[in-house]
């Protein structure tokens, strides 16, 4: 008789499906019934972020263990100085440096399979399943929306099922919980179809109305109950399934009045360098003396020769919303001492977040600052979530748009404004009360201690799981 006859079979992993509810806090949490449920019935606790509480530098914690300084994620986008370029929202796993939460739970448990569907960084992956949104880029310049998945054939299977990914309805002015839901049934479909032992879920939508209204504005509370709402089935099937649930977030959001432009700030003390073409303005990164990558409330400024250091925090020390300007000290006692981070990082007060603007007058700005393009501009926008209120023909250039791309002609949908007072929601500073920080919940009691660190969620999935 084998020992596996005598003993039984090795139980296999928990499976388990780990939404990430973007903005999630205990103050929306009072407005989202199943969700809430799920924390008293299993457990709650808060969630210590790391700096900057942005989703790259997050994700990449939760899922490696380590901080910035380590895994090499120090925000959502920096100066690859290799390239002289400013990249936001790569793809490719690589960048992220360390061992990831699959690699660990393979070694304790060979056949780990693993479903990431829109979690960052998912491009190369060493997952089983991949579903992340991927436009396709024709060469005339048309943007449709579309996914990249893996296996290729999960691509038509889900399109065919669900429609095509709702890029539009994902980010920019149309940004809602159409796409949300449409990850939650993708993420339904995989986990019945698949029965992986790990399910990543992204859920953005909570990220939309916070930004555009603040936290505490009834459209918000609104937003979550309709996103509680939508994530319902999805929990339901877990339960079903004996699958443990976890959901956690990233940041909470808080009210913010105060754009920072920072980047005008170093251009007006001739830090910050531009070249002309066809009459717009555009970064020289190559050449500036000192400029700033913004991302919400935090911002990397790169100095191109350690001479300019001083010339570079004087010309920031009176800019009004500018709390802590980290140098090689501050950088790494908040663990982002990491070759990707600027020379010296900007950190917002509370009430302020930092614009990429570079151009002073608007005459010249580029054309891509009225589009929603997340890749060409040189730092986060938060604007791309309006359309333009000074523009009266706003709604007509953008239906006019829409006829020319589905007549597949080119188009340029520039309704964006380049005022950003409407911005009434950020994040990225570390939280100063829990109520309005980031939570973890799970359908497990006990699941956790009082207080879990970003760096502890990994481990904690492992002991879950029970490979830990």
């Amino acid at each position: 008789m084998t020992d596996e006859a005598a003993t039984g079979p090795t139980p296999g992993p928990t499976p388990l499906l780990v939404l990430d509810v973007v903005g999630l806090t205990p103050r929306l949490l009072a407005h989202m019934p199943n969700l809430r449920a799920l924390g008293e019935q299993g457990a709650r606790a808060p969630l210590s972020t790391v700096l900057p509480a942005v989703t790259c530098a997050a994700q990449s914690t939760f899922l490696t263990g380590t901080m910035p300084a380590e895994h090499g994620i120090v925000a959502n986008g920096w100066y690859f100085r290799e390239l002289g370029d400013v990249l936001l929202w790569r793809q490719h796993n690589g960048l992220v440096e360390g061992d990831k939460l699959w690699d660990a739970a393979r070694r304790a448990h060979p056949g780990y399979t693993v479903a990431n569907i829109c979690w960052w960084y998912a491009m190369g992956a060493d997952t089983d399943w991949t579903v992340t949104p991927r436009p396709v880029y024709y060469a005339d310049g048309r943007k449709e929306p579309d996914c990249y998945t893996r296996p290729p054939a999960l691509h038509d299977e889900l399109t065919d099922k669900l429609g095509t990914f709702p890029l539009f309805h994902f980010w920019g002015p149309g940004a809602d919980l159409v796409s949300s839901r449409w990850i939650i049934d993708a993420t339904r479909h995989i986990i019945a179809t698949r029965t992986p032992d790990l399910a990543l879920c992204y859920l953005p939508h909570l990220d939309y109305d916070l930004q555009r209204y603040g936290p505490d504005d009834p459209r918000s509370h609104r937003a979550a109950a309709d996103l509680d709402r939508a994530i319902a089935p999805l929990l339901a099937d877990a339960r079903a399934e004996g699958r443990t649930v976890v959901a956690l977030s990233e940041y909470g959001i808080t009210r913010v009045d105060r754009p920072i432009d920072i980047n005008r700030a170093l251009r007006r003390a001739g830090l910050l360098e531009v070249h002309t073409q066809d009459g717009m303005e555009y970064l020289d990164p190559m050449a500036s003396r000192a400029f700033a990558v913004a991302d919400h409330q935090l911002a990397h400024v790169y100095v191109r020769r350690p001479e300019d250091l001083e010339a570079t925090r004087a010309a920031l020390a009176e800019l009004p919303g500018i709390e802590q300007l980290l140098d090689d000290e501050g950088k790494k006692a908040h663990h982002l001492d990491h070759p990707r981070s600027g020379e010296l990082v900007a950190v917002a007060e509370k009430d302020a977040w930092f614009t990429y603007y570079y151009w002073l007058d608007d005459a010249r700005a580029p054309d891509f600052a009225q589009l929603v393009e997340i890749h060409r501009k040189p730092g986060y926008d938060p604007v791309e979530l309006f359309m333009d209120p000074q523009d009266p023909y706003v709604r007509v250039k953008a239906v006019s748009a829409v006829a020319r791309k589905k007549l597949g002609m080119r188009y340029r949908m520039a309704v964006v404004p380049l005022d950003p007072a409407p911005i009434r929601g950020s994040h990225g500073r570390l939280p100063e009360s829990d109520d309005e920080g980031p939570l973890i919940l799970c359908s497990t009691p006990h699941a956790f201690p009082d207080r879990v660190r970003a760096t502890e969620v990994k481990s904690l999935l492992l002991q879950l799981a029970g490979l830990h």
